[in-house]
């Protein structure tokens, strides 16, 4: 098996994802909001997949030793410079997730629920114990448990298959071109934060992330069958979390109180 494979085995699941009905609901600047209010749970666990990749693919312990495999570690420790530590589009250093929360913050997304949240991460020191406790979407605290799970059960190569194939790159390039409908529907709302987070995960992932990415499970697998196996399982049932994260999204948009 090799990434063609892979790719050829999930193709359904990106289609699914890519015609998704959310991307018609959101029409106005509330929709907006609730769209982001869940998608930044996506952002924020990403991020927890990318260190853990970077934990078991690097050294981060003292004393330090080399790891096992240079090529995995300058690729990891190259997205994560970016991931963790890019610029912003007022020149400060941020995370990706703090750019997004920014962002959220500038257009007049909420982010008091996303903020409990991470204090009960703190608090519980239990990231389950913190999902189950929440106030989420069902469909939103499956897609946590699910990253979380692979990442707690601790193989590179299922983390990294979560990493690559459970993120697809060509939904940033899709709300990218919504964004900018917006901006000349709702002038008056401040999109350029947003916007620039979206252009610049697109510019990332097309030129250098994605091709690492890849490049880091074939390293991970090299000819090691179960291993592509386990790959393209998880990869799977990475989408059809993410799936479910875009139907609780649309149910809460299609849901919300009318104003009266």
């Amino acid at each position: 098996m090799n990434i063609p494979t892979i790719n050829q085995k999930i193709q359904s699941h990106k289609d699914a994802l890519l015609q998704h009905p959310l991307y018609e609901k959101v029409k106005t600047m509330d929709d907006l909001h609730q769209f982001l209010e869940s998608h930044v749970y996506a952002v924020w666990d990403f991020m927890s997949l990318l260190k853990a990749l970077q934990s078991k693919l690097t050294c981060t312990t003292t004393p330090w030793f080399a790891s096992q495999n240079p090529e995995t570690r300058y690729l990891i420790n190259e997205i994560v410079l970016a991931e963790e530590s890019d610029l912003t589009l007022d020149g400060k250093r941020l995370s990706h997730f703090e750019m997004y929360v920014e962002a959220m913050q500038s257009c007049g997304a909420q982010t008091s629920e996303l903020e409990t949240f991470l204090q009960n991460v703190i608090a519980t020191n239990n990231v389950f114990i913190a999902i189950k406790q929440s106030n989420l979407h069902p469909k939103i605290k499956a897609f946590l448990d699910f990253t979380f799970r692979v990442i707690e059960e601790g193989k590179a190569h299922k983390i990294a298959a979560a990493f690559t194939f459970g993120r697809e790159d060509l939904i940033p390039n899709m709300f990218t071109e919504i964004l900018k409908s917006f901006q000349q529907n709702f002038p008056e709302a401040d999109l350029s934060k947003l916007v620039y987070y979206f252009e610049r995960h697109i510019e990332l992932d097309a030129d250098e992330h994605g091709p690492m990415a890849m490049q880091m499970i074939s390293e991970l697998c090299q000819e090691d069958e179960h291993k592509w196996k386990d790959v393209a399982e998880i990869s799977i049932l990475a989408l059809e979390k993410r799936i479910g994260l875009w139907d609780a999204i649309e149910e809460k948009i299609v849901q919300k109180p009318e104003l009266v």
